[in-house]
C-alpha cells in the first residue's frame, strides 16, 4: 500500500510542476502531492506496526534504513510540492 501511495505522491508531484510551468491553478495538485505524502508515511508506519505486533524481529531491524530513505524523499516531495508557491512568490516581487 505504502509503494501505490508514494508513486501517487511522485505523480501529483510532477503534475503540480507541469501545471505550474504551463500557467494553469497548481495548488490543488500541490496539496495533494503532500497529503499522498503524508498517507505514504502513514502507510509505512502501519507496516511496521504490523512487524512489531508479529514480532518479526529480522524485519523491524530494517527499519533504521528505510528511516533515513523516508526522511530524504519527504524533504524532498516538501520542497518540490512548494517549489511553485516560491518561484510565483518571487516572480510577483520582479
Amino acid at each position: 500500500m505504502w509503494f501505490i501511495l508514494g508513486l501517487i505522491a511522485i505523480a501529483t508531484t510532477f503534475l503540480n510542476l507541469y501545471l505550474y510551468i504551463m500557467g494553469k491553478d497548481y495548488k490543488f495538485a500541490m496539496a495533494m502531492g503532500l497529503s499522498f505524502t503524508a498517507l505514504t508515511l502513514c502507510a509505512e508506519y502501519s507496516l511496521v506496526s504490523e512487524w512489531v505486533k508479529r514480532q518479526d524481529w529480522s524485519a523491524v531491524g530494517e527499519v533504521p534504513n528505510f528511516e533515513r530513505v523516508l526522511w530524504f524523499l519527504t524533504i524532498v516531495s516538501i520542497l518540490l510540492n512548494i517549489a511553485p508557491l516560491l518561484l510565483a512568490r518571487k516572480k510577483k516581487k520582479q
